[in-house]
């Protein structure tokens, strides 16, 4: 079966329907979501979407906090265009309908994260990103220009592969034609024609045993982008979310947000002592990789699997007021967070590299663009300032929009393309392969491509990837098309582009930790300056 769409856009979160929004105007957009269209990683963004709003706060303080965060690797021109713009693109949240808190005087009630040195995080409540999401899936239902493919899963990008040709690396004609997507439920792939693509997938934390992102976060747009050859970069920053809640049962990871720790929340050992002050000045409120690296050490130091963030201090009705998500998650399971300090671990949270887009979130393969946690558009570098992740995807979903809009009538459909060829492949019972290769997976990555890493960890991690990469890519030739084995072989894809961009990272800086290069290098590698 074929199908022929203007824009193919692939993922439901903000990244995904704020541009699917504003192309919608100008041709048929068909948006693909593995789940239900809500279940993305957007939905569980607790803190908010930092933008400059008022005095004394400024667009400089805004780009100096983010360079300082990205530890000397973010492009300074893509920081300052995503700052300068980010005032207009949280007036358009509002205005399609995202509810933030409010004072009583009626300006907006701005939070503080680690590593802002002024108050610029909107945010609704705890659950910012869910009430984001309600507003605009709520306005791309409405549209007659958009239609939404739910429980679809996105198995290839279409390229030029498909019609026997070599491509590699580089290449400067490298052109994306739509994709195949498999419907789970009748076991049809389409054959997606589009003359333009989006991939707005999020994340990949799943490639780790611990992680805050919902299951679905398996790194498909990465790969399917890699595997068509598009310029990948940065992939070794992988930020570690600091305070998720202690509870092996919990998966994902609830997430204990940073704005928590902005209202007051001190970061304690299981005996009550606080630590933060040995490793940073701005203690609980330093930058992500400091306080992970820090907790990190501490867990190694006392043995200890986790460590407390104390609240007892603040006032109880605010804390409740603000933090109703945490309070009720956290009572589920026995902890008051107004009497009892939160036992917090360190998870995988957020995908700081990714598919090397331009100001207009363009990639290196022609018609396919990128946006969101998938996409590294330079403003991130070795480590993402809390609350830009959300503004990031709202300031180049814009920018690829009007991109995308303004060539779309240029563009003609690829019409040779051949269909989803099933023939001679069999049904794989034997799921406990995928499920027992996943876990080993994960258990590689989290045991040596974590937070602290050596060349050491790294070689023994590479060398057994390389083990289940054949075994998967064998299981995959023969086998009738799953998600379960298109996420495996996607996740072994993500790992093997953080393991061995982390080998060519001789340094330590940002989100990359290496006990065998603790220095950061005086050039600045791979950088966009």
């Amino acid at each position: 079966m074929q199908k022929k769409v203007d824009f193919l856009v692939i993922g439901s979160g903000i990244a995904g329907l704020s541009y699917a929004l504003k192309v919608a105007d100008h041709g048929k957009v068909c948006i693909v979501t593995k789940d239900k269209a809500e279940e993305t990683a957007t939905k569980y963004a607790q803190g908010g979407i930092a933008a400059v709003m008022y005095s004394p706060d400024t667009y400089e303080k805004h780009i100096r906090d983010t360079m300082i965060a990205g530890d000397d690797l973010s492009d300074e021109s893509i920081v300052r265009l995503t700052i300068i713009e980010s005032t207009e693109r949280v007036k358009e949240l509002i205005e399609w309908g995202a509810h933030f808190d409010k004072t009583k005087t009626g300006r907006y009630d701005l939070g503080k994260e680690g590593g802002h040195s002024e108050y610029r995080v909107l945010h609704h409540k705890d659950n910012t990103g869910n009430e984001i999401i309600r507003a605009l899936l709520k306005k791309a239902k409405e549209h007659p220009n958009i239609e939404i493919l739910e429980d679809h899963f996105t198995i290839d990008l279409l390229s030029q592969h498909h019609l026997g040709v070599g491509v590699s690396r580089g290449m400067p004609d490298i052109q994306c034609y739509g994709a195949y997507v498999l419907c789970p439920e009748t076991g049809e792939v389409i054959t997606l024609l589009a003359k333009t693509t989006l991939l707005a997938t999020g994340g990949a934390g799943n490639v780790y045993s611990t992680t805050t992102n919902p299951e679905i976060a398996t790194g498909d747009g990465t790969a399917m982008a890699y595997r068509i050859k598009a310029t990948i970069e940065n992939m070794e920053f992988v930020q570690f979310h600091p305070t998720s809640l202690y509870n092996p049962n919990d998966k994902p990871s609830f997430l204990i947000t940073e704005a928590l720790r902005g209202f007051g929340a001190v970061l304690k050992t299981l005996e009550g002592e606080e630590f933060m002050h040995k490793y940073d000045e701005r203690k609980s409120l330093a930058p992500r990789d400091i306080v992970a690296r820090a907790i990190d050490t501490e867990m190694k130091l006392s043995g200890d699997d986790y460590v407390c963030l104390d609240c007892r201090q603040i006032d109880k009705n605010d804390l409740i007021e603000h933090f109703p998500t945490i309070y009720a998650k956290c009572l589920s399971i026995g902890i008051d967070i107004t009497k009892d300090m939160i036992p917090v671990v360190p998870a995988a949270h957020y995908q700081c590299g990714g598919i090397k887009v331009d100001e207009y979130g363009r990639s290196t393969v022609r018609n396919l663009y990128a946006t969101g946690e998938c996409a590294s558009t330079g403003l991130h570098g070795a480590n993402r300032l809390a609350s830009n992740s959300l503004l990031e995807s709202a300031v180049f979903s814009h920018r690829a929009a009007m991109d995308a809009a303004g060539k779309i009538k240029s563009i003609e459909f690829y019409e040779h393309i051949p269909d989803w060829d099933a023939e001679g492949l069999v049904l794989n019972e034997e799921m406990i392969l995928i499920t027992q290769t996943t876990k080993e997976l994960q258990s590689i990555m989290s045991n040596y491509v974590g937070i602290v890493r050596s060349n050491l960890r790294l070689k023994r991690a590479l060398d057994r990837l390389e083990i289940i990469f054949r075994e998967t890519e064998d299981l995959y030739q023969k086998s009738i098309i799953s998600v379960e084995i298109c996420e495996l072989r996607n996740m072994i894809n993500i790992a093997y582009l953080v393991i061995k961009m982390a080998q060519l990272r001789k340094e330590s800086r940002g989100l990359h930790y290496s006990i065998d290069y603790p220095e950061k290098a005086p050039i600045k590698m791979n950088s966009r300056r």
